[in-house]
C-alpha cells in the first residue's frame, strides 16, 4: 500500500491535512487580501462580529480589525514555529546521530549535556532567554529553538543505536568505508520518518510556546501575533469576547492539524507499528 492511501486511511489526518492548508493559504495570501496593517486603527472599538459588514469578526479596544490581525498572524506564527523546529532539528539531529554511534565517553557526555537542558523547564528557560536578548523575532525563534532539541537529540540516538548493528551498516564497515559516509549515508537516511513526524508535533508546540510568549508581552512588538491578540484581550473576555476567542481558536485549530497530520505520518511512515495485534 502506497504512503498516501496508508495516509488517507486516517480520516483525522486528512481533516488536520485540510485546516493546516486552509490556515497556509491564508498566511500566504492572506495579506493580499487585507492588505492594511493590523495595528492600523479602521473603526470604532469593540464593533461586535457579524455587527458591520467591514469588520466581521469585530473590532478589538482600538478598532483595530481582528480579521486583519488574524491573517497577518497566521504567517508570524507559522513562520516562528516552521524556523524554530527547524533551528532545533539542525541541533539535535546531529547530536544525537553522534552520541548514537560513537557510544561510550562520547555518548555519555553527549547525553549528560542533553539531560542538563531537560533539568530546566523549557518554558522558563524561553522566558529567561527572551528577556535577556530582548523580544524580537530573532530571539523568540532562538530560544524556542534551543529549548526543543534535547527530544529530538535522544529520538535520533536511539534509532542510530538500533540501525548501527544492522548488517548492511556492518557490510560497510567490513569493506572500510569512513564513518562519516556510514553515518550520514546509511544510518541517518533510514531516521527520516521519526524525524518528520517528530517535526511536525514539534512545529505544534513551537506555536504554542511562542503565543505563551506573546500572551506575556514577550512577543516582537512590531509585529501581531494570535498571542499578542489573546492577550489583548484578556482583560475584557466578559464584554467583548471575541477579541481573545478567534485568535485562541485558531492556535486551537492549528495546533490540533499539526498534531493530526503528525499522526498520520505517523501511520504513514511507519505502517507496522500502526496496525493492530492480529487475532
Amino acid at each position: 500500500m502506497s504512503f498516501l492511501k496508508r495516509f488517507a486511511r486516517n480520516r483525522g489526518a486528512v481533516i488536520g491535512l485540510l485546516i493546516l492548508l486552509v490556515v497556509l493559504g491564508f498566511a500566504l495570501i492572506g495579506p493580499t487580501l487585507f492588505p492594511q496593517s493590523p495595528w492600523r486603527m479602521v473603526g470604532r472599538p469593540f464593533v461586535a462580529p457579524l455587527a458591520m459588514e467591514r469588520f466581521p469578526l469585530g473590532t478589538d479596544m482600538l478598532g483595530r480589525d481582528i480579521a486583519t490581525g488574524l491573517v497577518h498572524g497566521a504567517r508570524v506564527s507559522l513562520l516562528i514555529g516552521l524556523i524554530s523546529t527547524l533551528g532545533a532539528l539542525l541541533i539535535g539531529v546531529p547530536l544525537g546521530a553522534v552520541a548514537g554511534y560513537a557510544g561510550g565517553l562520547v555518548d555519555d557526555a553527549l547525553m549528560r549535556f542533553t539531560e542538563f537542558f531537560q533539568t530546566i523547564p523549557s518554558f522558563a528557560l524561553a522566558i529567561v532567554l527572551v528577556a535577556i536578548l530582548q523580544p524580537s523575532l530573532g530571539s523568540i525563534v532562538l530560544a524556542i529553538g534551543l529549548v526543543s532539541w534535547p527530544p529530538v537529540a535522544r529520538l535520533v540516538r536511539g534509532e542510530v543505536l538500533s540501525l548501527k548493528t544492522r548488517e548492511y551498516v556492518q557490510a560497510a564497515v567490513t569493506i572500510g568505508e569512513s564513518t562519516p559516509r556510514i553515518l550520514f549515508g546509511q544510518v541517518l537516511p533510514n531516521t527520516i520518518a521519526p524525524i518528520i513526524v517528530m517535526g511536525s508535533l514539534m512545529v505544534a508546540s513551537a506555536i504554542l510556546l511562542e503565543s505563551s510568549l506573546s500572551f506575556l508581552g514577550l512577543g516582537d512588538p512590531n509585529l501581531m501575533s494570535w498571542g499578542y491578540m489573546v492577550g489583548a484581550g484578556r482583560t475584557r473576555l466578559l464584554d467583548a469576547w471575541w477579541i481573545s476567542f478567534f485568535p485562541g481558536l485558531a492556535i486551537f485549530l492549528t495546533v490540533l492539524a499539526l498534531n493530526l497530520t503528525g499522526e498520520g505520518l505517523n501511520d504513514a511512515l511507519n505502517p507496522r507499528l500502526s496496525r493492530g495485534p492480529k487475532a
